[in-house]
């Protein structure tokens, strides 16, 4: 059709911007560029993704890619509205439905980035030294992305739909910091073997805070921010009246039950009380954990803000709480949990960098055996005696 066209047309003429201020910077390594630029607006777009959803605005556009079959909400004008007409406080408003495509349009301009990286990626893949799948699988990660993207308007912001959505992107996230951070020198983080130690605790931070986003993504989809609204305890009491069955219950529609009820309250308030009372084990391990490693040089940067991120972090989770979850309060607790994924990764990948550093460096077996474990040269033949020469023998 005419009008996805023109959406493509809109979303290549976006990372026509990123794209030429790569190309025209004077930088010898435009890949490791166009690697961090991405990154660094994927970012972007999960945080505005988060405003799309903290504004209601996930239905401003009630089709997907486009928005009533047109490209955006100009020629859209009609359509929206009468729904906007018919149901004034409704999803669908000219101001909702201009979030959503401009979600959207950058969506496809990331897009578009991607096949750039994937497209470098194989062409250069000589000049480079490294495998070219890993930018592959980040071009089938946004399509699979884009699939779920839509299904989030078809289904109806699904809780599951919406927050596997909302995975599929961090996902996409830490794929780009990897891949970028394969293209910086190894040189800082070869002098620091003792970072190996610390691999496995490193790896299990991550974890653990993909489970805590997972969680805090369960009690957005659902709105379950304010089902506790005082703090320490939940509804005045530290273990509250909790339905775990329905509000756990993954396929279900957006407020109901699987059995078609509207969901109850206690459901509401055991989603807010499992990831609240999780966010305490992830903010006192990610706390340890940054505090250790400071100490190593290759990794004193990213763990001091990691460090600074978690407490941040925990406030502005709180202050949703105390502030009755403010637009600006809950964008920013959703990109900080989006940055500490990005360090969290980032710091993986230099513990891995160290130990692949150190085996690079390592002299060879034979090197580092003692003189005396060496083994000796092969015997030389002994030499033919001269003629005249005494034998030995009377």
């Amino acid at each position: 059709m005419l009008y996805l066209l023109e959406l493509g047309f809109i979303g290549l003429c976006i990372a026509v911007l990123p794209l030429g201020w790569v190309l025209l910077r004077r930088d010898a390594n435009k890949y490791r560029k166009l690697a961090w630029v991405t990154t660094f607006l994927t970012l972007d777009l999960i945080m505005f993704g988060g405003f799309t959803r903290l504004t209601d605005s996930g239905l401003g556009c009630p089709d997907w890619p486009g928005c009533y079959g047109t490209s955006s909400p100009f020629a859209a004008h009609a359509d929206i509205h009468a729904a906007q007409l018919l149901l004034p406080s409704g999803p669908v408003t000219f101001v909702k439905a201009w979030i959503e495509m401009v979600h959207r349009y950058f969506a496809m301009a990331v897009g578009v980035l991607i096949i750039a990286l994937m497209v470098t990626a194989w062409v250069k893949r000589r000049e480079l030294k490294q495998s070219p799948w890993l930018a592959t699988w980040l071009f089938v990660l946004v399509c699979v992305q884009g699939a779920f993207g839509a299904w989030t308007v078809t289904m109806k912001l699904q809780p599951v739909i919406v927050s596997t959505h909302l995975m599929l992107a961090l996902t996409l996230l830490g794929s780009l910091v990897w891949l970028a951070s394969r293209q910086m020198p190894l040189a800082s983080v070869a002098a620091d073997p003792g970072a190996l130690r610390w691999r496995w605790a490193a790896l299990f931070g991550l974890v653990l805070l993909v489970f805590q986003i997972a969680l805090g993504g369960w009690v957005s989809t659902n709105y379950a921010v304010l089902a506790c609204t005082d703090f320490p305890t939940c509804q005045g009491q530290w273990v509250p009246p909790m339905d775990f069955h329905n509000g756990f219950r993954l396929w279900r529609a957006l407020g109901k039950t699987a059995g078609g009820e509207v969901i109850p309250m206690d459901a509401l308030v055991a989603i807010h009380w499992v990831h609240r009372t999780f966010a305490v084990v992830v903010v006192a391990y990610l706390a340890w954990l940054a505090s250790r490693l400071r100490r190593h040089a290759a990794l004193r940067m990213p763990s001091i803000l990691m460090l600074i991120l978690v407490f941040v972090q925990f406030a502005t989770g709180l202050s949703n709480i105390v502030f009755q979850w403010p637009l600006l309060n809950a964008i920013a607790h959703n990109g900080g949990a989006a940055i500490l994924l990005l360090l969290l990764v980032m710091l993986n990948f230099r513990i891995r960098a160290a130990k692949t550093a150190s085996m690079a460096a390592r002299p060879s077996d034979q090197a580092d055996l003692p003189a005396r474990q060496k083994p000796l040269p092969a015997a030389q033949p002994a030499a033919a005696p001269l003629a005249g020469a005494p034998t030995g023998s009377a």
